[in-house]
């Protein structure tokens, strides 16, 4: 009787261990399950912060980029607007000269003029008459391949913009208003005045 209350203690003292062991086993799980969880969570604000920090600096790269972008998009347009400006002033400017020559021209024209319309009737059809007639048009051909054309006048309305009135005649050929004779021919480069018509309006 007494051995089996000896091997009852006996055993009852093994299961207390084997139970206590296994609360520490337990125990021990817990404590790393939450160790773990712990490193997990610090790893995670890690990840977090440094993911953060990854965006700002994307952010950042990103404002620089926009910058630059935008720094370019105004410079490129500045030198668009100064090469358009360039060229307005160069084109101006060769208006300018070239309307100086062409009006240092027009009185070598009215020359010629003259010269072929005083040469008498019998001598229209000599070498001189012709040769003079010849370098008059190659030089009225070269004036108008330069863009510069005579004004309409004799028989066109008076216009102020084109035609400087210089005196006023009965006509019963043109109504009034209408340019009767042409004084002094006026000319044009590319569509502006160099020279207005000098003419008489019929009244």
């Amino acid at each position: 009787m007494a051995d089996k209350e000896k091997e009852k203690e006996i055993l009852e003292e093994v299961l207390e261990e084997l139970e206590e062991e296994q609360n520490k086993k337990e125990e021990k799980k817990e404590e790393t399950q939450e160790s773990q969880e712990a490193k997990n969570s610090t790893d995670d604000e890690k990840s977090s912060k440094k993911k953060k920090k990854a965006d700002k600096k994307a952010e950042a790269y990103e404002e620089k980029i926009a910058d630059l972008e935008d720094r370019v998009k105004r410079q490129m347009a500045e030198f668009e607007n100064f090469r358009k400006r360039t060229e307005k002033e160069k084109s101006t400017m060769f208006e300018m000269g070239a309307k100086s020559v062409i009006e240092k021209i027009l009185p070598v024209v009215d020359n010629f003029e003259r010269g072929l319309s005083a040469i008498p009737e019998e001598e229209k059809d000599s070498a001189f008459a012709e040769g003079m007639n010849m370098i008059y048009k190659q030089l009225m051909t070269e004036l108008e391949n330069l863009g510069v054309k005579p004004i309409e006048a004799l028989g066109k309305e008076f216009d102020p913009q084109f035609h400087n009135a210089v005196m006023q005649v009965e006509s019963d050929e043109y109504p009034e208003g209408v340019i009767a004779q042409e004084l002094q021919k006026g000319y044009l480069y590319r569509e502006s005045v160099v020279r207005h018509s000098m003419v008489a309006v019929s009244q």
